[in-house]
């Protein structure tokens, strides 16, 4: 009887233990939340200087955790700078990038896309036990080899669960008045199709085995008129709308084209589902906005209340769907318990005008924007992060940091390793988030533009110096502007740059604008800060690997068997949303 009351006594041990060592590992690995929006300059944030765009919700993520200052994308364009941050390396080092104009994936009927041996933080995360969501933009690729193969659909990511836009918005997405009408004409149109080739099918039949007699030409008459209908069909719809404007939930299209106006709506419903499904479990969300790219879809509610026009209301929005989100983990149980990020993907684009309005982002004190490889305006994002408790409220840190380092911040976060078989250029932020550290492992920074290296900066772990080295800008125009009006976008190489021998330099601590460059003359330092750099970089070029250019002419150009469809080619007009209520105020 003593024994087995022993037994018992020993059994009930073993559980408690258990149970406290499941809820240690489950205490150790935070919930976490990455919010990154699009085209966002650091300039349109009030916890960033701005007092015109109201965003609040945004400002509280600020003020109750660590603001980063010097916060640096990889890239100055959508594709790559996600490669960047979803990888932890230099777009470079996985081909996502191009030697030509166009550099990034530019529809989805191109093979191009995230190389399938690179690893994201979602994969490393979901290998700790995380559950992984991306709901949002993706623009890393879909299909390869055929219109529904999906080899660079997030699922081949790490991600469990895709909701989201696979592609990236673009001026014909919004407004589309024509939309619901076409889509009742093609589900018509379809039906009359089928009706014509069951017809044909039937007639043929039927002649070949002597049941009708039915002249041949009528029968071809009818299959080419059914040919022609198709293709007539087809080439109707050669707007990037019908075949890259679409949402997509999991592996199944659900809205082609898409509303743009209500997907915020949408998204942010899926993105509260899943957390609700997920909150006794750790999870890895990244939110991807749509917000604030260029053509601003906006709900009626947000339209005309902000002071700068169709930007800032977008801008106003999307603060709007933050604080949602932030109000779901707070009512969830889950605020002290996730770690919570946000950031742009790199500087607002200062070309995107509407007439003489602009439409792009503010990019605050810094030169240049979107689409620029080395100045600042095109790389400094916002960096947020918070987790009460661990992370202190209202602290700012001036080193540099880059998207890059939250791939290593999530190995590290979720109990993981990062991969040891290739270069990773992030570093782990945790130890400078908590203090344990006070200065950046950063010590040099390299900006990119396509495959060439514009610029690279080095921070000196013994100077407060942030120095900055250019070795080619765009040529803006028109003559004294201050960005690429005529082209819309500034270009990498060949007469839209001007070659710098000797290089640009500037001292960011001193002059963050890169105003004034410093001389030999100016700079006592010069010729040390010049020749530094220049080993670090040639240092750097010995660590890249050639590999395929993905965003490149060859696998960049449009294939018609790789568009995207969710009917039967080329009926592929569809909304499997319905009416969708907004969760505008």
């Amino acid at each position: 009887m003593k024994l087995r009351s022993r037994l018992v006594s020993l059994s009930w041990m073993w559980f408690l233990l258990s149970v406290c060592q499941a809820q240690r590992a489950t205490d150790d690995k935070p919930n976490i939340v990455l919010i990154m929006a699009d085209d966002l300059g650091i300039g349109d944030l009030g916890c960033y200087g701005n007092d015109t765009i109201r965003t609040p919700n945004i400002d509280r993520l600020a003020a109750e955790g660590v603001k980063l200052s010097q916060h640096i994308s990889a890239a100055s364009l959508c594709t790559p700078s996600r490669t960047a941050f979803l990888t932890g390396r230099y777009p470079i080092r996985s081909g996502m990038v191009s030697d030509e104009n166009t550099r990034v994936i530019h529809s989805l009927s191109v093979p191009a896309g995230l190389p399938l041996n690179e690893t994201t933080f979602a994969a490393v995360a979901k290998k700790q036990g995380y559950s992984t969501a991306l709901i949002g933009k993706w623009h890393q690729g879909l299909n390869s080899r055929y219109r529904s193969d999906h080899n660079h659909h997030p699922y081949n990511y790490g991600f469990d669960y895709f909701y989201g836009m696979p592609f990236s918005l673009f001026t014909p997405c919004w407004p589309d008045p024509s939309r619901d009408t076409e889509l009742a004409i093609s589900c018509r149109l379809w039906i009359c199709v089928q009706l014509l080739a069951v017809t044909a099918l039937t007639l043929t039949f039927g002649k070949l085995s002597c049941w009708f007699r039915v002249p041949w030409f009528v029968i071809l008459l009818m299959i080419l008129f059914t040919f022609l209908l198709c293709c007539v069909w087809y080439y109707s719809y050669t707007s990037g709308l019908y075949w890259d404007c679409i949402l997509m939930r999991e592996e199944e299209i659900t809205e082609q084209p898409m509303k743009a106006e209500r997907a915020g709506s949408i998204m942010m419903k899926e993105a509260v589902s899943f957390l609700e499904r997920h909150r006794e479990e750790p999870f890895l969300l990244f939110y991807s906005f749509l917000h604030v790219h260029v053509p601003c879809p906006t709900m009626e509610n947000f339209i005309g209340t902000s002071k700068h026009g169709l930007y800032g209301d977008n801008v106003q929005e999307m603060d709007f769907f933050v604080g949602k989100l932030l109000d779901a983990i707070d009512n969830l149980g889950l605020r002290n318990h996730t770690v919570i990020y946000f950031t742009s993907d790199h500087g607002g684009q200062l070309e995107s005008r509407l007439g003489h309005v602009q439409l792009g982002g503010w990019n605050g004190i810094y030169k240049g924007g979107k689409g620029m490889g080395g100045w600042e305006g095109g790389i400094h994002v916002p960096g947020l992060l918070r987790w009460p408790g661990k992370l202190p409220a209202g602290k700012v840190i001036e080193e540099p940091t880059s998207l890059m380092d939250i791939f290593p911040t999530v190995a590290a976060l979720t109990g993981g390793t990062v991969p040891q078989d290739r270069v990773i250029d992030g570093q782990n932020l945790m130890p400078l988030l908590q203090g344990a550290v006070q200065h950046s492992e950063h010590e040099f920074l390299f900006h990119y533009c396509g495959v060439y290296l514009h610029a690279a900066r080095w921070n000196p772990k013994d100077s407060q110096a942030v120095w900055k080295v250019h070795y080619v800008t765009p040529v803006f125009q028109p003559p004294g502007a201050q960005a690429c009006y005529e082209t819309k976008l500034c270009e990498c190489s060949g007469e839209g740059v001007r070659y710098h021998d000797p290089p640009l330099l500037f001292d960011l601590s001193r002059d963050p604008s890169e105003s004034t460059p410093l001389t030999g003359d100016t700079e006592p330092l010069y010729e040390l800060v010049i020749k530094t750099v220049a080993d670090a970089v040639q240092a750097h070029r010995k660590t890249i690997i050639p590999v395929q250019l993905q965003l490149g002419k060859e696998l960049n150009e449009d294939r018609v068997w790789l568009k995207p469809c969710c009917g039967v080619f080329p009926f592929c007009l569809c909304d499997k949303e319905g009416n969708t209520s907004n969760l505008g105020p």
